[in-house]
């Protein structure tokens, strides 16, 4: 497979409900959750949705107004947009998981505070642990600063990176892109955003690699030689591999 073809996917496999049923329990606290003041504004809390048995999570920084009315992630005009970026690539939004840092709406869609942040990662952390991903997507620069600390999102949408364990993502590399509501707003950032969504699919087969190569060291004789950890600006690669399936 070349750099520019693109990843099939192949139907979802039956996830284990004991997966499923772990993710609506989170569910279920979130929708009730009043850890932080955002609570007392919501409409409806966003737990978040998508395959349980995926293994790309994308992560938002909080839900909008359509979202807070819905109970749902990225459904407005940002959505539709997102939407169309997993197009790009042949994916459809029910093939992956789709999540925020915080999971009720700040007002005005304004940006989360850091105590409001502080109250929600553990549901995020809980997330990530259960599903257990290979890849994830930030999806602006509060999710990304979650994931890729100290970085700036200008220099680092497109490239991948390993990912701390104590995100809950234990053995995931991480891939930032410019938020959809960032996209709308600014033509150049839509056409970088698509360009970023070309690259998602070398991303999984890179974190896949990594995952495996890690894997095969951990369970290797104690004189192995470690598994190298990328550099922090490292992109990914072009994957001259054969397309796996993607669940």
């Amino acid at each position: 497979m070349t750099s520019g073809e693109r990843l099939a996917l192949d139907a979802p496999a039956q996830a284990p409900a004991s997966r499923a049923a772990a993710l609506e329990a989170i569910a279920a606290e979130v929708r009730t959750c009043t850890r932080c003041r955002l609570h007392a504004g919501r409409t409806r809390a966003v737990p978040g949705e998508g395959h349980p048995d995926t293994e790309v999570v994308f992560v938002g920084e909080g839900p909008g107004m359509n979202e807070d009315r819905q109970g749902r992630p990225f459904v407005g005009r940002a959505g539709d947009l997102l939407v169309r970026f997993l197009a790009t690539i042949g994916w459809r939004r029910e093939e992956v998981f789709i999540t925020n840092v915080v999971k009720c709406r700040p007002p005005d869609n304004r940006d989360p505070e850091p105590d409001e942040v502080a109250a929600c990662l553990p549901y995020l952390q809980r997330q990530l642990q259960i599903l257990d991903p290979a890849l994830v997507v930030t999806l602006g620069r509060h999710s990304m600063g979650r994931f890729i600390p100290g970085a700036r999102i200008t220099q680092a949408h497109g490239t991948l990176h390993p990912v701390d364990p104590t995100t809950g993502a234990t053995s995931a590399m991480v891939y930032a892109m410019y938020h959809p509501a960032a996209a709308l707003r600014a033509p150049e950032v839509e056409r970088q955003s698509y360009d970023d969504a070309t690259g998602i699919p070398a991303a999984l087969l890179e974190a896949r690699r990594r995952r495996t190569t890690a894997s095969a060291v951990a369970g290797a004789p104690a004189t192995a030689e470690a598994f190298p950890t990328p550099p922090p600006d490292a992109g990914p690669v072009d994957p001259a591999l054969d397309a796996p399936t993607f669940f």
